[in-house]
Parts: structure tokens; C-alpha cells; sequence
């Protein structure tokens, strides 16, 4: 064995060592990447804080492991990406997902409701060279998460107070608040009372900043279901402002179709 002659004021101690953080792709668009790159300023101070060991999308250099952090973007949709996030599991000490596709499937879910194979016989000209999965499903099915991140894509303050928390070591201060919270806040008009424009915001979670209320535009729940959702009281609601049994079925089946709140609901509609 060779003999380790530094002394031990060169030896760091634990300390000394800056967390490890690492951001992970899986099938997406990449939009919840470009939103940490996107922080500008605010990943210099954080790239002083956390030593950025993985992260392709910003650079090819890659330290090894394991990783205090990892951010996971993305779902499962190959049996290459199942053994893939076991290892990553394997090899982090917190997992957070981030956007609707890690949490929730992704808009790529909607295969969930047909047959993958004669979509592939459609798009593709040698669906045999395709390996895929039936279902596009989110991180969590797979292995056990830290924290689940919402948005389509993440809002970006929302992002550094979740790697700000785990700096801290505290629990993250995302709200669990419906996106009416966000328009009372902001002292924007109920679209739906004041026109009777269908809006998904009173079971969406919070984190947009009531952004298509404000622009006189109903929600279409890029973020997900809230932590107090009640559909089938909500749905029929939906109804009265003019929807269809089709209409209900695809608003609830966009970016989060897969989370389990909008998925029930949306199958409950088809059986109308």
C-alpha cells in the first residue's frame, strides 16, 4: 500500500469540501436546465458555494461521485433510463425532481393513453430500431425523491431556494398554495368570475405567479396539482363555464397528464 506522506494540514477535511451538485437529463425538453443556467449572476454565487461536478448541459467535465445534490430532469422512458436513475439514486445523497416531466411524466405521457407501438409504426419508418416503453413516467415511481420540484418549466426562484435550503440544511420554502393565491396577491381579477373563462388555478400549485390569469387567460396547470386538489368538486365547475366531456379530458391532460390527481380525473371524464 503507498504510503500517504502529506501532512495533515493538507489533508481537507470534511468541512474543508464544498457539496457536490449534479443535474441529471432524462426524456424532456431541457427547458428546466436552461432555466438553472438562466440564473446567471446568482450561479456564479452558487457555483462558489457547490463545487458543479455534473452538469452536461453547462459543461462536458464530470467529477465523480457521489453527489451531495442531484437535480433530475426529465421521465422514464426507456429500460435504459430505469437502471439509469437507480444509479443515480445510488450515488446521491438527495434527489430532487424538477419540472413536469420528472414529476409528473411530461406532456411525453400522453402515450399512457394509447398504443406506443402504432404510434410508432406512424412516425417512424423502422419502428424497429426504437427501444421505448409503453408509459413515460415520473422520477418517483422508480426510486425514492427528496423533494419534488413543479413547473413547466420550474420557476427559477423556486429553484434556488431549494438548493439555497439544502446549503442550509433546512426544508425548502416552496409554497403549497394554489395559483388563486398567487392572483389575490397580485390583485389580478378572477378570470372566471369576472368573464367566466375556465381556469385550472384553484387546483393548480402555485409558482407561475399567476401568470396567464394576469393576461386575462385561464390557468392551464403548468405546475401541477395543488396540495389540496379536489377535482371531482372542481371538474363539474369546468363544466358550467362551458367545457365538454373533450374539452375537460384535454385540459387535464397536458404537461402534468400523468400526475395521479389529473390523471384520475381526466379517465373518470372518458367513462361519461
Amino acid at each position: 500500500m503507498p504510503i500517504d506522506d502529506r501532512s495533515t494540514d493538507d489533508v481537507p477535511t470534511v468541512t474543508d469540501r464544498r457539496p457536490k451538485l449534479a443535474v441529471w437529463k432524462f426524456a424532456s425538453c431541457d427547458g428546466c436546465q436552461l432555466t438553472l443556467l438562466d440564473c446567471e449572476d446568482e450561479l456564479l454565487g452558487i457555483a462558489e458555494k457547490v463545487d458543479i461536478s455534473h452538469f452536461l448541459e453547462a459543461s462536458s467535465a464530470i467529477g465523480p461521485g457521489p453527489y451531495d445534490l442531484s437535480l433530475v430532469e426529465g421521465s422514464v422512458t426507456t429500460a435504459q433510463d430505469v437502471a439509469r436513475i437507480r444509479h443515480v439514486r445510488a450515488v446521491s445523497r438527495r434527489l430532487v425532481t424538477i419540472g413536469a416531466c420528472a414529476t409528473a411524466g411530461g406532456v411525453q405521457a400522453l402515450r399512457n393513453y394509447a398504443d406506443v407501438t402504432e404510434f410508432q409504426a406512424v412516425v417512424y419508418a423502422r419502428p424497429d430500431y426504437v427501444a421505448t416503453l409503453a408509459t413515460s413516467t415520473p422520477i418517483g415511481a422508480h426510486v425514492p425523491v427528496d423533494f419534488e420540484l413543479r413547473g413547466c418549466p420550474i420557476d427559477r426562484g423556486q429553484l434556488l431556494e431549494v438548493i439555497t435550503a439544502h446549503l442550509a440544511g433546512r426544508k425548502p420554502g416552496v409554497p403549497e398554495h394554489s395559483v388563486c393565491f398567487e392572483c389575490k396577491q397580485r390583485g389580478t381579477t378572477c378570470v372566471t368570475v369576472a368573464h367566466g373563462t375556465p381556469c385550472l388555478g384553484p387546483v393548480t400549485h402555485a409558482g407561475c405567479g399567476a401568470l396567464c390569469p394576469t393576461f386575462g387567460r385561464g390557468c392551464y396547470g403548468c405546475f401541477g396539482p395543488s396540495d389540496s386538489t379536489n377535482l371531482p368538486a372542481f371538474v363539474p365547475l369546468l363544466r358550467r363555464d362551458g367545457m365538454d366531456t373533450l374539452d375537460v379530458v384535454r385540459v387535464l391532460r397536458t404537461f402534468n397528464t400523468a400526475a395521479e390527481e389529473f390523471d384520475a380525473a381526466s379517465r373518470r371524464e372518458e367513462l361519461r
